[in-house]
């Protein structure tokens, strides 16, 4: 059954249908609320927010395309709960829950895993401006029209935001490199 299918069916109060679109859309709901720079706790808890208002507001969608909206969900859900959250300062996670692949050995997983959490950490550092385009568009592989869409904003700003975002990550990767004494991946490239 194709996405149109799904979200026709779920809306007619079709649960396994509702259910399927949940399986399809879970992980990309979690991994985003993750990349806004929440704790795992966080995450489950925003992430089954999200899906609570899918299911409570399945019959008013009517946009062309379902993830956008769910991002659009996702964004205001992850908002609304740091805005709730007071006393203390987001944990820094790792970008993704993996396992070592087996062609990597030690070291080299030890200095991937190293370069992914120094990037974790400085896109949290990034103004939410800059921080929300540039997660959508390497992370969520989201082209400029859509996150355009997601965020309510002109193309061109978009366009301008995540280059923005680019010079400003290149430079707090180079920054944190130097304080470690090593090239910044960023340089390299």
């Amino acid at each position: 059954m194709n996405e149109e299918e799904l979200i026709r069916k779920a809306q007619a109060g079709d649960k396994q249908a509702l259910s399927d679109l949940i399986g399809l859309y879970y992980p990309a709901v979690e991994r985003f609320a993750y990349q806004m720079g929440n704790t795992a706790d966080e995450v489950e808890d925003i992430t089954q927010e999200v899906f609570i208002k899918v299911f409570r507001f399945i019959h008013q969608f009517s946009h062309a395309k379902f993830s956008t909206w769910l991002y659009k969900i996702t964004l205001n859900t992850s908002k609304d709960y740091s805005r709730k959250k007071t006393g203390y300062f987001k944990k820094l996670l790792r970008l993704q829950k993996e396992r070592p692949p087996e062609t990597l050995d030690s070291e080299q997983y030890a200095l991937k895993g190293e370069e992914e959490k120094r990037l974790h950490e400085c896109i949290q550092h990034l103004d939410e401006k800059y921080k929300v385009p540039i997660i959508l568009f390497y992370f969520h592989d989201k082209k400029y029209e859509e996150i355009a869409d997601i965020l309510g904003l002109n193309l061109s700003t978009v366009k301008v935001r995540i280059m923005r975002a680019k010079e400003a990550l290149k430079k707090r990767l180079q920054q944190a490199g130097e304080k470690e004494g090593e090239q910044s991946w960023m340089t390299k490239y």
